[in-house]
């Protein structure tokens, strides 16, 4: 029976633990960056307060930040801002004004967007004033039949280098940012203005590009996505030698994105190394494909194994992906929309039964030389197969279900075409993308990861346990992890190194594309030992010759 003190002991408890749940709970209520505590205040304090967070809410910050609530926060401010008394707001990160204008003027409007100016009323001339924004008296003349006077709102917003405003194409791409952490907001309160007959222009002004960078004119989309994310749709891009000028046929908030693209000479060096690398790998998965025909009909007991098994038909969806890469290279825009859609179903099928087979060759070593015991499974090479071949299946049904397959355009900095495939719908389809093949991949390839990490470490701390001393370097053990590596797929985790810059890019290219070659060396090394290969068996153990309880 519990005593009396011990009963007082357990409620102090208790009530210490709903103290500081309930601590943490006001602590979090106080945090700024969540966007609830200046929700709809819009005074000097709360917008200096609230700005903080755009440094704050960086990928590598420890502030939790709820980017919906603050980006909804600053897109509201113009609604506030034409329906307080201030006029003009002028502090380090934010310039905004409003102007009283007529519905019946007989020309165009000119503002100055200068980042360290509010912005104001400015004549025509460029050179005088290279940010600026022109409206068209079009626009105003549109709304003459139930006003005479409309307020207008201009702002020009600084988020800083944090996460907010970047939306899902810039945090995954290389060098893309905001330029300059500039945004643009134009607004009419509560007026829409949609589908305009004449274009608004707004001109950047920056110095030269980086080489292999673009600039594009996009808008905020607060709809797309769980958070919102840049879209160019309604508006077009003219690029000059220091400013560009975007057209758009509504009003928000605009800005300039830069980033990273191929150009012609890049995209057709990669393209004929892919090929070369592809057609060799072809041919030795073909060799391998072979070669596993023959030791069935030779080799009796060859048929019962399941690790040949598994890199056959690793080689064989490997070997497909390889030939749907060639036909996607040659797609000719001529094809129809039907057409182009089951080639992009197709290539998308393939690449997904890679990942997979890889990840099943990892899940098979992981049994062989991890686990080793208690693995018995009935028609374990069947279920397998059910895995590497339906799985993708699905996945392949679902993305062709929900209409995201189709042509997908690279263009230079000059907007003209440089490649097009079938491939995922530009700008439609980003989510399917990063689901279906980013985040696969993600998963297969680091379970693959850590799977081969054990088996080196296995294979290199054995033969020190049983020898009890130190030795020499093992270079055959080296040999065997880099044969086991190109079962499980760690050319593909170059893709990692992509970021880094164009010379990545070339070396993901060309070692990703002989998969098939290593694949063919390890196969041939593995059932056609040489006599280095049999006396190296003795000391480290090889996949297909760790006891196990497989049958089928």
């Amino acid at each position: 029976m519990m005593t009396p003190r011990a009963l007082g002991v357990l409620l102090l408890s208790l009530l210490l633990l709903w103290a500081s749940g309930e601590q943490r709970k006001t602590e979090q209520s106080r945090n700024v960056c969540l966007g609830l505590i200046n929700k709809d205040q819009y005074e000097d304090f709360h917008l200096e307060n609230t700005a903080d967070c755009f440094t704050k809410c960086s990928e590598s910050g420890n502030e939790p930040c709820d980017l919906e609530n603050l980006q909804r926060y600053w897109l509201k401010f113009e609604y506030h801002l034409l329906e307080s008394p201030m006029s003009i707001v002028n502090t380090s990160f934010l310039k905004a004004a409003v102007q009283n204008v007529s519905t019946h003027i007989s020309e165009d409007l000119f503002f100055s967007l200068t980042p360290s100016q509010v912005p104001g009323l400015v004549t025509e001339d460029e050179h005088e004033h290279p940010d600026r924004v022109r409206l068209p008296r079009s626009l105003f003349e549109s709304l003459q039949e139930n006003r005479s006077e409309v307020l207008l709102a201009i702002t020009i917003l600084d988020i800083g280098p944090g996460n907010l405003f970047k939306g899902p194409q810039l945090s995954l791409e290389d060098g893309s940012r905001v330029l300059n952490n500039r945004l643009v907001g134009l607004s009419l309160g509560r007026i829409p203005v949609r589908r305009l007959a004449e274009p608004l222009e707004i001109t950047f002004s920056h110095q030269h590009l980086p080489p292999n960078m673009a600039l594009s004119c996009v808008f905020w989309d607060a709809t797309k996505g769980t958070t919102g994310d840049w879209s160019s749709t309604g508006c077009s891009t003219e690029l000059r030698a220091k400013r560009t000028i975007c057209r758009c046929d509504h009003l928000t908030f605009f800005a300039l994105l830069l980033k990273p693209i191929l150009d012609q000479a890049t995209v057709q060096f990669l393209i004929r190394i892919s090929q070369a690398g592809c057609g060799a790998s072809m041919t030795f998965l073909a060799f391998t494909i072979v070669l596993y025909a023959a030791l069935r009909c030779y080799r009796q007991r060859f048929k019962s194994e399941d690790t040949p098994k598994i890199h056959v038909a690793l080689s064989m969806s490997l070997f497909l992906l390889n030939l749907t890469f060639f036909f996607n290279m040659g797609h000719s825009p001529q094809l129809s929309g039907a057409t182009c859609q089951a080639r992009a179903a197709v290539f998308h099928y393939f690449l997904l039964c890679t990942f997979t087979w890889m990840g099943l060759e990892a899940f098979h070593l992981y049994l062989l030389v991890i686990k080793v015991f208690n693995t018995y499974f009935g028609h374990y090479f069947l279920k397998l197969s059910f895995v590497g071949w339906g799985l993708p299946a699905l996945i392949v049904f679902g993305t062709g279900t929900a209409d995201s397959y189709g042509r997908y355009t690279i263009r230079d900095k000059r907007n003209a075409t440089t490649l097009e495939l079938c491939w995922f719908q530009e700008n439609t389809a980003v989510s399917a993308l990063y689901v279906t093949v980013h985040g696969y991949f993600l998963i297969t390839s680091l379970f693959s990861a850590v799977v081969l990490g054990l088996v080196a470490w296995k294979i290199f701390t054995l033969p020190r346990a049983t020898a009890g001393k130190e030795q020499e370097p093992n270079w055959k053990g080296v040999l065997t992890v880099l044969g086991l590596s190109s079962l499980v797929g760690a050319t593909w985790w170059l893709a990692i190194l992509m970021p880094l810059g164009w010379p990545t890019i070339y070396i993901f290219a060309l070692f990703n594309s002989l998969q098939g070659v290593f694949i063919f060396c390890w196969f041939t090394t593995l059932y056609f030992p040489s006599r280095s290969a049999v006396a190296f068996s003795s000391s480290v153990p090889r996949a297909d010759q760790v006891h196990t309880t497989f049958h089928e």
